[in-house]
């Protein structure tokens, strides 16, 4: 019984294969007016299995928490940062959050991450 039990499990676990998300692209859309303190700034994040799908909610999130003027910022394929202060910005993306996060701020040393995400 326990050579069939391993055995399943097995199967199993070669049968599923990788795991991958079901979304290919994510974006994040920002409303951050010069003079908007970084904790201040409104956002939205976005997904979709095109670059465009991923833009699109990512501003109709963005708009939906409030914000009125929303634009694109960073699209991304595994994980995106966007990081501000008062006058300015930093994206960032990469293959981990802190790859992503460490980009952001390397435009912005001043600046504090204000949103984050990987799918």
């Amino acid at each position: 019984m326990k050579t069939f039990v391993r055995t399943a499990l097995i199967t199993l676990t070669l049968l599923a294969g990788p795991v991958t998300s079901a979304f290919a692209f994510g974006a994040i859309a920002v409303n951050d007016s010069q003079g908007t303190a970084a904790s201040e700034a409104g956002y939205g994040m976005g997904w979709g299995s095109s670059r465009q799908e991923a833009e699109r909610n990512a501003v109709r999130e963005c708009k939906s928490a409030g914000n009125d003027d929303c634009t694109v910022a960073v699209w991304f394929e595994r994980c995106g940062a966007y990081a501000g202060d008062r006058v300015n910005y930093g994206i960032g993306y990469g293959s981990t959050l802190k790859a992503a996060e460490k980009m952001a701020t390397a435009d912005c040393p001043n600046c504090q991450i204000i949103v984050s995400d990987c799918q």
